[in-house]
């Protein structure tokens, strides 16, 4: 079983209340080979809500200035029961998302730079030996 970053299977999901969705992604949960998950919103996050960047101590903080590492923390722990629960042993996540995103994330600068690291979830998963790519690699295949 596969687990996917929600946004990329159409739902509205994303900080900005949009989704990204991707049709050949939507496609495996459809056919019952994937699970879609949004850590974000099951860390208690609203849709729309402020953008937030991964800082280089680990901790999250949001445009406004306010530390929301613990909603990401709990939301990137109730999508990795999720994935445990389904027995998932490979991920396709939203890419440079401070949840899903892996190798490349923003810099917590809010400026667009890109620096290795990855979101809280997706090195959840990483630390637990689940393979992860993005949708972009994904995409490549």
């Amino acid at each position: 079983m596969i687990v996917v970053s929600k946004c990329l299977i159409g739902v509205p999901c994303r900080m900005d209340g949009k989704s990204k969705l991707i049709p050949e992604i939507k496609a495996l949960v459809d056919r019952g080979e994937a699970v879609a998950v949004c850590p974000e919103v099951l860390g208690g996050l609203p849709t729309p809500r402020t953008p937030s960047e991964r800082q280089p101590d680990g901790r999250v903080v949001d445009q406004k200035g306010e530390d929301v590492t613990e909603a990401f923390v709990r939301g990137a722990e109730e999508a990795l029961a999720v994935c445990r629960a389904h027995g998932c042993t490979c991920a396709i996540l939203k890419s440079r998302s401070p949840s899903c995103g892996k190798g490349i994330i923003y810099d917590g600068t809010f400026t667009r730079t890109r620096v290795p690291g990855s979101g809280v979830f997706a090195q959840m998963l990483l630390d637990e030996g689940v393979r992860v790519v993005t949708e972009e690699e994904y995409l490549e295949k």
